[in-house]
């Protein structure tokens, strides 16, 4: 049996919808996407929210860093924030690197792996990644020969350091707190106002 949206009460709908312009309000004061591809877009009507909705999806967000990174939403949200405290160089090189290793042609995987080397690894470039001397190395001998797996190392250390600094600071800053305390107000009870209720079943 299917349920159309008149099927929720109003104010659960409001909520939601208020919920939603909250999220793209911050999105746009950070000024997301100008040059970052798709790691600003937020994908309300993905095969992502139809399985998880919204809300569950940013409660979701503290549980861990993985679940975070694995949300498109998330990665768009936690970018915006690094982007308020100048700090974005990390994500930006986690995110190039899983893009990189979805590459198939070995000529394209080459002319890749040096773009990324210049843009994140290069000593004093503009977006350089905080990783040790040793890593740094490591990483520049990889590109000479380059594979899936040349950056593998280097993205480790950032996204551990982003799970020890950035993503609690992310957690405790007064935007991703409201979200939260919209998320869970927006789906209190199955009974309710939950938008996790599946519209067909």
């Amino acid at each position: 049996m299917c349920r159309t949206l008149s099927a929720f009460p109003t104010t659960c709908l409001e909520r939601a919808k208020e919920f939603k312009t909250r999220l793209e309000i911050f999105l746009h004061k950070s000024d997301l996407g100008s040059d970052t591809g798709n790691a600003g877009k937020i994908e309300w009507g993905s095969k992502h929210n139809k399985e998880r909705n919204f809300s569950e999806d940013v409660l979701g967000w503290r549980e861990s860093f993985d679940l975070l990174l694995g949300s498109k939403n998330g990665v768009a949200a936690f970018h915006a924030f690094l982007r308020t405290e100048f700090s974005e160089e990390n994500l930006e090189f986690w995110l190039a690197c899983e893009e990189f290793k979805k590459i198939r042609s070995a000529t394209k995987l080459a002319s890749r792996a040096h773009s990324i080397f210049e843009e994140f690894i290069r000593s004093e470039t503009p977006k350089e990644v905080n990783i040790d001397h040793e890593t740094r190395e490591l990483t520049r001998t990889n590109v000479q020969a380059a594979k899936a797996t040349c950056f593998d190392v280097a993205q480790g250390k950032t996204s551990t350091l982003m799970e020890k600094d950035s993503y609690p600071r992310f957690l405790k800053s007064p935007t991703y707190r409201d979200l939260a305390a919209q998320a869970t107000v927006t789906s209190p009870s199955p009974s309710s106002c939950s938008l996790a209720a599946p519209l067909c079943t």
